[in-house]
């Protein structure tokens, strides 16, 4: 959960008490390099034939590597042996060669140094089963920009072959601690190419990118107490939003991006209510004698879904985005927590505590049919790919803290684990433009 009162907060964690959260990991360096571990099998996964590019040993980034493993990560391909086949994209593939290994569709490329220190990339897709081309893209970027166009390439086939728009040229937000220091970052869908957002001696929690991508809430205990900022993502500069007696926790943007809704305790108990984002005088939604919090819109903004233990334990509640009468949606358990809704609002992710042990679900909202997706026993804070395809999800696997992305049916999961680091509260933005 989201809110706790500062000199609880060293102390008090979810997996052990009620509506309490505590951010637990250690700093990630910029320079570390995340591993992508994809383990399970999909049911229904194209497969695709992914050639080296040709020159990608003299560049700083593997681009094929890059792209391959946004692809299976996704679950939505498998890889198809390219061993002993050299090509790129000018070259003509020999297609019943390639239906032998079994391949329904093929990528090629290259990239090429220019004299002025940028690079070159180009690319081609074609369908093997139909000896289509299906287009190719090109870009000449500087060398940091290098992993941007993997991302590209990799979103660029998703969408031709499945007709869905990829993801991993987004990016995720997540908060990292180390000794007495607090960091928030921002990272490409992979985990990769971190750059720090925001250092502090005091906890960071619940980032949430706001619509359009450019800005992000959290909540700071720099000033000893929970407080609400807007950070703007390009410049660094950022602003406050909630600094009222008590706690202000959770924030949770509206759908247009012109409000958000939060947890504060100004008035007593911890309630929810609406700020505009440019600030002002809250409004209060909720009216109970128990904890209200973390709060979500559903996709159209008519409704929030939150937590209460208004009715003796935590779960999942929904009601107008204006406030009134709530109704209850998880009823499975007695511990359910950190909904989060995807974008295409057919979904309900949240984490249920499961004889002891704290388990992501998710929730056809339509049927009320809830599946359990991770064999892990202390998940956190789901979040949605813009795509609804993915979710994103803190966990603790192999004795350290992880972040991992998994599939709705959660037949493939991938772990995004840092060289030097635990993670935690990840938060996954919008698609770009």
């Amino acid at each position: 959960m989201k809110i706790d009162h500062p000199e609880n907060l060293p102390k008090m964690h979810h997996r052990r008490a009620v509506l309490a959260s505590l951010v637990a990991c250690s700093v990630l360096p910029a320079w570390a390099q995340f591993r992508v571990e994809v383990s399970g099998v999909g049911l229904t996964q194209l497969p695709i034939a992914l050639a080296a590019f040709r020159g990608e040993l003299a560049s700083p980034v593997k681009l094929s590597a890059v792209v391959l493993a946004d692809l299976e990560r996704s679950g939505r391909f498998k890889s198809v042996d390219m061993t002993g086949l050299s090509m790129d994209e000018t070259t003509r593939p020999d297609l019943a060669a390639l239906r032998q290994r079994s391949a329904d569709s093929l990528g090629v490329g290259s990239v090429t140094r220019l004299q002025d220190g940028r690079f070159d990339v180009r690319f081609r897709l074609w369908d093997i089963v139909r000896g289509d081309d299906l287009g190719g893209q090109s870009f000449v970027v500087p060398a940091a920009d290098l992993r941007l166009v993997a991302h590209r390439i990799a979103d660029y086939i998703h969408e031709k072959l499945t007709g869905e728009k990829g993801v991993f040229s987004t990016r995720i937000a997540y908060v990292t601690k180390s000794a007495r220091q607090h960091s928030l970052w921002v990272a490409d869908a992979d985990g990769e190419n971190a750059q720090i957002a925001l250092a502090s001696p005091e906890p960071i929690i619940s980032p949430a990118w706001s619509p359009s991508g450019s800005q992000l809430a959290y909540v700071s205990f720099e000033s000893r107490k929970p407080v609400v900022y807007v950070h703007d993502v390009a410049t660094g500069r950022r602003r406050l939003l909630a600094n009222f007696r008590g706690s202000n926790s959770a924030p949770a943007w509206a759908p247009d991006g012109r409000s958000l809704a939060l947890t504060l305790s100004r008035d007593g108990g911890s309630q929810l209510y609406a700020m505009d984002a440019s600030g002002g005088e809250p409004r209060r939604l909720t009216q109970t004698q128990g904890i209200d919090t973390e709060p979500v819109f559903a996709p159209d903004g008519r409704s929030i879904y939150f937590v209460s233990d208004r009715g003796g334990a935590p779960q999942i509640y929904r009601m107008a985005a204006s406030g009134g009468t709530a109704e209850r949606v998880t009823f499975a358990g007695t511990y359910n927590i950190s909904p989060a809704i995807s974008p295409d609002g057919r979904w309900l992710a949240y984490v249920s505590r499961i004889n002891g042990a704290f388990k992501l679900q998710v929730m056809e909202l339509a049927s009320g049919t809830v599946t359990g997706i991770t064999d892990t026993l202390a998940d956190e804070s789901p979040s949605f790919a813009p795509n609804s395809r993915l979710i994103v999800y803190a966990t603790q696997q192999d004795g350290r803290e992880a972040l991992m992305t998994a599939t709705l049916d959660g037949k493939i999961k991938a772990r995004l684990a840092g060289q030097n680091g635990d993670l935690r509260e990840p938060s996954w933005g919008p698609f770009q433009n």
